[in-house]
């Protein structure tokens, strides 16, 4: 699939670094029209614009493949081998993306037309899926693309992020007693966070933890006055009963602002296709409206956001056979 892999590479050489994707969505839009599809900008938010096509005009497709434009920093242009390309994006998900154009070409070939929905801002906040899903399409099914090596995802995490804010009092160093140090009322307020047990789920595994970023302090002779830490947590389950948790733990050592969160999703299954648990979170929460949700796609996580980003070009073919098998079972289901 020569087309496949050169669509591919062309994808990871334009640099979309959230929220730099404007030059991707006008390749996309020019290279679906070029390939016969009624392809569409959805404005989101100044030059960012999410892609939507369907083939043939006017139509309303029962399934959708849907993914995301843009990539995180830094850019890498693309590059190949016998088997695999490298490069940005490569596998989340300018790969992700090829292989479902040229899915919905095979299908449409066949007389089965699926729509494609391609957003903007995944890695940020999500902007590009919630704006379209203030423009649904009325389609029975999407099918979101992710690294997941071409396994069904059952479920995926959701993620709760945290800023724990410690208040201090500025001393001078050599008089501790006069001062408060915000420091070390968000060391030991981590401490205990990292203490405390975290949920478990027989599906899902462990909701994980990760200090993010830490920041504080004003000199090395200066008691600090002020702290803070962000945390991001990987949920297996409804959060209200952890944020609560966090709050009673960090108790009047700081204070706790549940800055975002996205839930927890489980899934469907289909027969005959291998399954596999997602620890990352998607756009999927965020498209409600655009059908009963799958998550499949090419390629693995673990090199997403790499420096050695690449995406084996046996699973991209791959994909696109799975994705076509995947939008007839659908379309069979009554």
């Amino acid at each position: 699939m020569k087309d496949l892999f050169q669509l591919t590479r062309a994808l990871v050489d334009i640099e979309s670094i959230t929220p730099n994707e404007s030059a991707a969505g006008d390749f996309l839009s020019g290279e679906l029209q070029s390939r016969s599809f009624e392809a569409r900008k959805m404005q989101v938010e100044g030059k960012r614009e999410n892609v939507v096509a369907f083939s043939p005009r006017n139509s309303r497709p029962d399934i959708f493949f849907s993914t995301h434009m843009d990539t995180v920093p830094p850019f890498i242009s693309s590059s190949e081998d016998a088997s695999n390309i490298y490069g940005r994006g490569a596998c989340d998900a300018k790969g992700i993306i090829a292989a479902q154009i040229i899915a919905a070409e095979k299908l449409r070939a066949e007389g089965l037309f699926v729509g494609l929905l391609f957003l903007v801002g995944e890695e940020r906040d999500s902007i590009g899926a919630k704006e379209a899903n203030l423009h649904s399409m009325g389609a029975r099914f999407m099918i979101n693309g992710e690294p997941t090596q071409n396994k069904l995802a059952i479920a995926s995490k959701g993620a709760l992020h945290v800023e724990v804010i410690a208040h201090g009092k500025m001393a001078h160093s050599a008089y501790p007693e006069l001062g408060e140090s915000a420091i070390d009322k968000l060391v030991e307020a981590l401490h205990r966070l990292h203490a405390m047990k975290l949920p478990l789920d027989s599906q899902l595994g462990a909701c994980t933890k990760n200090v993010g970023s830490i920041q504080g302090g004003r000199a090395p002779n200066v008691i600090s006055d002020s702290a803070k830490a962000d945390l991001f947590y990987r949920l297996v389950g409804p959060a209200e009963s952890l944020r609560n948790q966090i709050t009673e733990t960090v108790g009047n050592l700081a204070e706790v602002r549940f800055t975002r969160e996205t839930p927890f999703q489980r899934f469907r299954t289909l027969e005959d296709l291998p399954t596999m648990v997602a620890a990352f979170t998607t756009d999927i929460p965020a498209l409600s409206n655009w059908g009963e949700p799958l998550l499949l796609g090419p390629g693995s996580i673990h090199v997403a956001h790499t420096t050695g980003e690449f995406i084996a070009k046996e699973e991209l073919e791959q994909a696109v056979e799975t994705y076509c098998s995947m939008a007839k079972k659908l379309t069979a289901e009554v």
